[in-house]
């Protein structure tokens, strides 16, 4: 563990967060300083489409960018593994932004594909998306989505002169989101581009068209459908426009109800079968420091077969995982019960931790060991330490 512990996250500095680790530098964000309750789902693929010279390879980056969903990892390597060389790559954007380095890694890696390489903006393409978006050689967007620049954000905890180190490398961060966009012929100069990306600047199709942030407007598009819960984070962003909240409250249109679906029929709760799963299930949980989860786990498989079991133990597993890296461990039991996934729980510690860090407090005591002491040891009261002070002051030092 470091000296420093550096929390960054998700959900747009802000290019959102996310992942709970410690490192030597805090992970940049171009997110809010925020996630939605639950996470969006996310929707991430890389196909073919036709074949020979009519051959297209189409991305779908649809949520965050980062920890908490695509990573420029993820996407690298998917691309690679599908990339001929001379398909035209079309990779659609609907996203509230994300870690802002895996942004713009995925922006460098679409700028080398070059002019087979087209951008297109379904929806909503915030923060560490639009400099990932603005990578591709030519940018289309629908003529009913919404492009945002902003500022980088963080948080971290540490001495005066690690903030200080921070805030540097903020200010570095912001000029690499800058450069990114100049890759574009925009038509704003460099000190109107830094204006609007200070001032949180929103821009429909029209004005990402006039500024040149996007080549094309396209017909009415389809943003992501069931978008409505990411509207939560608009709430963290300054200067919102109400058309991106209706952006992003855009729902489905009434389907058809589905088929009733038979429920499956459950084990006997006394059954041979039952029993041992049960039995293995608390044994496993015992052995994982999970003991006191047990009940919820049985539960919640319905010791209905041992793939249902090794489930929920795995979940569990991941949760318990999330709450020893953000120094909640008392949270464990109660995240399982609610039958969270570990996604849904680690946004969930990562809106507390967001919210606790709003308090400003200063810690000059040393780092605290994970591991137990070998004795019992209480730390002396300041009070105490001032008083045998004084005491020896009125001594003369003796």
């Amino acid at each position: 563990m470091t000296k420093q512990t550096h929390w960054a996250l998700a959900l747009s500095i802000a290019m959102a967060m996310p992942s709970f680790a410690f490192a030597e530098q805090p992970r940049i964000f171009n997110k809010a300083g925020g996630v939605p309750e639950l996470q969006a789902e996310h929707w991430y693929s890389i196909r073919d489409l036709g074949e020979g010279d009519d051959k297209t390879i189409e991305v779908y980056i649809y949520g965050e960018i980062g920890f908490w969903g695509i990573t420029s990892g993820d996407f690298i390597r998917d691309l690679t593994d599908k990339d001929d060389g001379v398909s035209t790559v079309v990779v659609h954007f609907d996203t509230i932004g994300g870690d802002l380095f895996d942004g713009i890694a995925i922006h460098n890696t679409l700028r080398a594909l070059g002019e087979r390489c087209i951008a297109r903006i379904d929806g909503a393409c915030f923060s560490a998306g639009s400099v990932a978006a603005c990578g591709a050689h030519r940018v289309e967007m629908a003529d009913n989505a919404m492009l945002m620049i902003h500022n980088p954000w963080t948080f971290i905890a540490g001495d005066s002169e690690e903030l200080r180190k921070t805030a540097d490398m903020m200010d570095k961060a912001a000029e690499g989101i800058v450069a990114s966009y100049q890759h574009r012929a925009l038509n704003v100069d460099d000190a109107e581009l830094r204006r609007m990306i200070n001032d949180t600047t929103w821009l429909t199709a029209g004005e990402a068209l006039a500024h040149g942030f996007v080549d094309e407007v396209l017909g009415a598009g389809q943003p992501l459908a069931n978008n409505a819960a990411l509207g939560k984070i608009l709430n963290r962003y300054r200067n919102v426009p109400e058309a991106a909240r209706k952006l992003l409250a855009q729902e489905d249109p009434p389907a058809d109800p589905p088929e009733p679906i038979a429920p499956e029929p459950e084990p006997e709760p006394h059954s041979p079968a039952a029993a041992a799963l049960a039995a293995q299930l608390t044994a496993d949980c015992v052995a994982a420091g999970l003991a006191d989860c047990a009940p919820a786990l049985i539960k919640a498989s319905g010791l209905k077969d041992e793939a249902a079991v090794k489930a929920e133990l795995d979940r569990a597993k991941g949760i318990r995982a999330a709450c020893l890296v953000a120094k909640k461990p008392d949270q464990v039991k109660d995240l399982v019960g609610e039958g969270l996934t570990v996604d849904q729980a680690r946004l969930k510690l990562w809106d507390q931790l967001s919210t606790e860090s709003g308090q400003v407090e200063l810690d000059n005591r040393p780092p605290v060991d994970d591991q137990p002491q070998n004795t019992p040891h209480q730390p002396p009261a300041p009070s105490a330490v001032y008083a045998k002070r004084r005491d020896q002051s009125s001594k003369g030092g003796k």
